[in-house]
């Protein structure tokens, strides 16, 4: 299939585009400087003309989880949306210069660092999870770095709603780091494939690659991938630095059957921290939000597929109304520090008079000076 070419960047109002940052499967996301408060954010937008249901449905829901779920530390931060003046909805977010999307396959990333980041990313589920949210495609790619160092989950645009009514579609997943149940398509996503999903990104840190992922050629289709997941035979992580603890941790994680598993990502964070104990590492902050915050935590409607949001139009309003001289000075004030009006034509000629007048005394006085002297 070709790859969909990245559209053009949208002209937003406060906001100087600077670069690409990657395009996706339905959508493009730019790296914009923004005037105030002066700060590089991280812009996604869908492309120009898109109009399908599902993707505008997808984009809204994104935007409403993270507006919820944004103030936890180890969530992606949202900062608004809307639509620009061609029309694209758009989300501006936290930009994170770094991604795990490649780096653990080409780096050796140290067990304490994937250990921390377990613990973080274990809290930002949880946190969903209490707001009653699923993210539904956990994976290395959807862990962005920022520009502190920290590891936080991104991406929440196929999330969904942990009780809904009728037939839970399956919009997408991502085969290597999905639950046998989801494979299977029995399920869109519950809390125990989200333990899966986590146990498996983990894996991938630690491992280097994928946990069913074979390193022969042609071993890794879609259909081999599927059948191996279905047995889910766990195969520990070939280092020897890898604690049999935390082995143990993520085989519990990842075990085919979900009553099996973790009941909440909140115990599989817990566990990690186990081994951290164990391993003489201070225990990394397991961050979930406080009781009084559930109740009315979120509100998302995942069928809404409006295009809503402020427009932003780069067309300024024109009045029909010619300026008078008082608003062209004031025009000029709101461009400059310090101005001063012009003076009016009747009041130019006492001036000139003065001056005359100024001149005439200072010559007659230094010819006087000047016959004292001689």
């Amino acid at each position: 299939m070709t790859r969909r070419l990245p559209s053009a960047p949208p002209l937003l109002p406060g906001l100087d585009y600077v670069r690409p940052l990657g395009s996706g499967g339905f959508a493009d996301v730019f790296l914009y400087q923004q005037d105030m408060p002066r700060r590089q954010v991280a812009v996604k937008v869908l492309p120009a003309g898109e109009r399908d249901p599902d993707l505008l449905r997808m984009f809204n829901a994104e935007a409403d989880v993270l507006a919820h779920l944004s103030a936890h530390p180890a969530i992606v931060t949202v900062y608004q949306a809307g639509i620009s003046a061609d029309g694209r909805p758009y989300i501006v977010m936290e930009y994170c210069p770094g991604s795990l999307a490649q780096s653990y396959r080409i780096d050796r990333l140290p067990v304490a660092e994937v250990m921390a980041t377990a613990v973080r990313l274990a809290g930002a589920l949880e946190s969903a999870h209490r707001g009653g949210l699923i993210h539904r495609d956990i994976k290395p790619s959807n862990i962005l770095i920022t520009s502190f160092g920290s590891a936080v989950l991104a991406d929440f645009g196929i999330s969904s709603a942990l009780v809904r009514s009728g037939d839970d579609e399956v919009l997408a997943m991502s085969i290597p780091w999905s639950a046998p149940e989801v494979v299977a398509e029995q399920t869109g996503g519950t809390i125990a494939s989200e333990v899966w999903g986590l146990g498996a990104t983990v894996y991938s840190l630690l491992a280097g690659h994928s946990p069913f992922e074979r390193r022969e050629k042609g071993q890794n289709t879609r259909e081999l991938m599927r059948r191996r997941i279905s047995r889910a035979t766990f195969v520990p992580i070939a280092r020897a630095d890898v604690p049999d603890a935390l082995q143990q941790v993520l085989a519990t994680a990842m075990a085919r059957e979900p009553e099996r598993r973790y009941a909440s990502a909140l115990e599989f964070g817990q566990a990690v921290q186990e081994v951290q104990r164990g391993e003489g590492i201070a225990p990394t902050p397991l961050e979930v939000p406080a009781a009084e915050w559930m109740p009315a935590a979120v509100s998302v409607d995942f069928a809404d597929a409006s295009a809503r949001g402020p427009v932003r139009s780069r067309v300024e309003h024109e009045s029909r109304r010619a300026p008078s001289p008082l608003e062209e000075t004031r025009r000029r004030d709101e461009d400059t520090d310090v101005t001063t009006p012009p003076a009016a034509s009747h009041r130019v000629w006492p001036w000139i008079v003065g001056g005359i007048l100024a001149l005439g005394l200072a010559v007659g006085g230094a010819i006087v000076i000047w016959m004292g002297l001689t």
